[in-house]
């Protein structure tokens, strides 16, 4: 098991690759679920100026 670990002496290496692939699949799904929920307050909050004129 130490040996899977430590991958040949290119543990550093491939262990962060995963990392930031890791890191980069999260950005993919946390950014545009952030971006869509300023996009609807953004949306909602011309819709109540628009009401009140």
């Amino acid at each position: 098991m130490n040996e899977f670990f430590h991958m040949g002496g290119y543990a550093f290496y491939v262990w962060s690759s995963y990392a930031i692939a890791l890191v980069v699949l999260l950005l993919n799904v946390l950014v545009p679920m952030r971006n869509r929920r300023r996009l609807l307050a953004a949306i909602a909050r011309r819709a109540r100026r628009a009401r009140r004129t």
